[in-house]
């Protein structure tokens, strides 16, 4: 399954752009928060994580969707159920041009 995540910032207020992207190559089941990069607490990244089985295809508009900065992103993989999810899944991101 193609599954998507998009992220809401205090800079970016409208989703359409992200959502209008992952729904443009075919994702199936878009998850959505509406949270600052700041913010750790991300719930629908949580239940996507939980919900991602072996095979399926994460896919996220950009890397600073998952994480504001380097040290984020690292912190994210670090995360010990985070470690099992690349396990489970295939991880594609899609860079915006600019």
């Amino acid at each position: 399954m193609l599954i998507g995540y998009a992220r809401l910032s205090k800079f970016e207020q409208n989703l359409d752009l992200q959502t209008d992207a992952l729904k443009n190559i075919g994702i199936e089941k878009i998850y959505v928060d509406k949270a600052s990069g700041v913010k750790s607490e991300k719930p629908q990244l949580n239940q996507l994580i939980n919900f991602i089985r072996k095979g399926d295809t994460l896919t996220v508009w950009r890397l600073d969707r998952i994480g504001r900065t380097t040290v984020g992103l690292i912190q994210f993989v670090r995360e010990e159920y985070i470690l099992n999810l690349f396990q489970r899944t295939s991880i594609l991101v899609l860079l915006v041009e600019n």
